[in-house]
């Protein structure tokens, strides 16, 4: 059951469960109106209690949170979004959609540079980190800014202090994870890594993983908030 279907029922629900009570309005002719509207609205509560009663776990959640916003298509709430190769190549291809945006080049050069050999969620956790970064004041406040910070010597990303131009041979990674960055770009929620602003491979063990708070170890990463 989708959204609007979920609100409609429980409008629909909610009309017929309280039905008495609006009828009850509608025939008082009393000169003081107050006794009269006391029950009735007293009527109408107990029907909406009694309605919210009868609506499932899901449905309570989707009055509660209301709408959620929609990537290409598929909505994307937790729920929905599934870190399998499946449920992204069922999305539309967002390369027409994303022409000439920069930020979703920069997220998706990165995710293939940095981590094309990861499974689905690894490369949602590492987009994660980056989209974190931009959203921290402590970091450029652009994905493309995030990527290209530092220099020759100390670069964020090891992929921009590599000397090798940044072209995506495998097409088929790349694809990912352009669908990937516009997923995360369309508002997808961060919940993989708790906040991480910082990874790194099991293969080493930089300073600053002794100090930050490891949040996740997903694949070859491990994710700490800074």
């Amino acid at each position: 059951m989708n959204m609007h279907q979920i609100w409609t029922a429980a409008a629909l629900a909610l009309f017929v469960q309280s039905g008495a009570a609006f009828a009850e309005i509608s025939l008082r002719t009393s000169n003081d109106p107050n006794p009269g509207l006391s029950s009735s609205f007293g009527s109408l509560m107990r029907a909406e209690k009694s309605t919210h009663g009868a609506l499932s776990t899901a449905q309570k959640v989707a009055l509660a949170t209301g709408p959620q916003p929609t990537v290409g298509g598929a909505k994307a709430g937790t729920a929905d979004i599934k870190y399998t190769t499946e449920w992204l190549l069922a999305l539309p291809d967002p390369a027409a959609k994303s022409a000439g945006d920069a930020q979703w080049q920069c997220l998706k050069e990165a995710l293939y540079f940095e981590s094309r050999g990861e499974t689905i969620k690894g490369q949602f956790a590492v987009a994660e980190v980056i989209l974190n970064r931009a959203a921290s004041p402590a970091y450029p406040n652009s994905v493309c800014g995030v990527i290209a910070q530092g220099n020759s010597k100390n670069c964020q990303f090891s992929y921009n202090c590599d000397g090798l131009p940044e072209v995506m041979f495998e097409d088929g990674a790349a694809d990912i994870a352009g669908r990937i960055a516009r997923v995360m770009l369309d508002g997808a929620p961060r919940t993989l890594t708790a906040g991480a602003t910082h990874f790194h491979t099991h293969a080493v063990s930089p300073r600053w993983s002794n100090v930050f708070e490891q949040t996740a170890s997903i694949g070859q990463h491990v994710f700490y908030r800074q």
